[in-house]
């Protein structure tokens, strides 16, 4: 079966980048002319998506306007004769079908997937987390949309950390198939001892579920600061049906640091087809005076 359906779960407060994420979502940050969450969901498009459910929470409603029409906007610009612009602005609401629901409590990303029981129904799903911007010429969720597709078993998308990092991702223990593809069969969210990493590997931003994954968010307790983890029922998922671990290709940016606002934005600036050289004679300029 094809993955058709996404979850894409942005109901964080965004603690990391305040002030700015005070008055805005976090998933509504700009690199260059595009919110981060516009990347997401384009991604999943491209991987084949269909339909894809937003998970928020109060005071993110500018997510919502955002993949809506704009009547007065367009009118503008159609008066304007900015038809360019105009198409930019439209196309954005054709880009799939996008479902909104909010995660009332904030317990944790795994409670947020569980609110999209219903969206899901009885199909595999992608999960795009919120935070991850990944950018590359092969979409990250179609990398693991074809691991699914040949495994049948849920997969993670993963990549190699620094040690210094490991303790505040997750550490899986894998087993190399092919190339970039991994048996995973155990993981532990956070580990807070040396000997509780089972390697350098850790989930960053994609995964593909079934949707027996439900049933194990419901019975599964609260985990790594009180929350509700994704990690720790995908770790039930691997010890009982095992996963698979995708190492995938492209440039990840964590939308949830400053650092990682900066990265993307300067790195997408770069290659903007508007600004680049610009951007780039601008950099040199800078650059010679540190």
């Amino acid at each position: 079966m094809k993955v058709k359906k996404a979850v894409i779960p942005a109901a964080g407060l965004g603690t990391r980048v305040l002030p700015a994420s005070k008055s805005m979502p976090k998933e509504m940050l700009p690199i260059v002319d595009k919110p981060a969450i516009q990347y997401i969901v384009e991604e999943a498009v491209k991987s084949g998506i269909e339909d894809i459910l937003i998970i928020t929470n109060r005071g993110k409603h500018d997510i919502e306007d955002h993949f809506d029409r704009s009547p007065e906007l367009e009118s503008r610009l159609a008066a304007s004769g900015k038809d360019k612009m105009l198409k930019e602005v439209v196309d954005i609401t054709k880009l799939a079908n996008i479902y909104f629901i909010r995660q009332k409590e904030t317990k944790g990303l795994g409670h947020a997937v569980g609110c999209a029981r219903g969206f899901v129904g009885n199909e595999p799903f992608a999960v795009l987390y919120g935070d991850d911007v990944i950018l590359g010429d092969d979409p990250a969720t179609l990398q693991l949309c074809r691991a699914y597709e040949e495994f049948g078993k849920g997969v993670l998308g993963i990549r190699e950390v620094e040690k210094s990092a490991i303790y505040k991702y997750s550490s899986l223990k894998v087993d190399k198939i092919r190339d970039n593809i991994y048996n995973c069969t155990d993981m532990i969210e956070k580990p807070q001892t040396d000997d509780q990493i089972l390697s350098l590997f850790s989930i960053l931003g994609r995964c593909v579920l079934t949707p027996d994954i439900f049933d194990i968010i419901d019975n599964t307790a609260p985990g790594a600061g009180g929350e509700i983890q994704l990690t720790d029922a995908m770790h039930t998922l691997a010890k009982t049906k095992g996963m698979i671990g995708v190492d995938y290709t492209g440039r990840r940016y964590d939308m949830g640091s400053k650092l990682g606002v900066m990265q993307a934005s300067v790195e997408v600036a770069l290659k903007h087809p508007d600004i680049g050289e610009d951007f780039k004679n601008y950099l040199k300029g800078i650059a010679s005076e540190l």
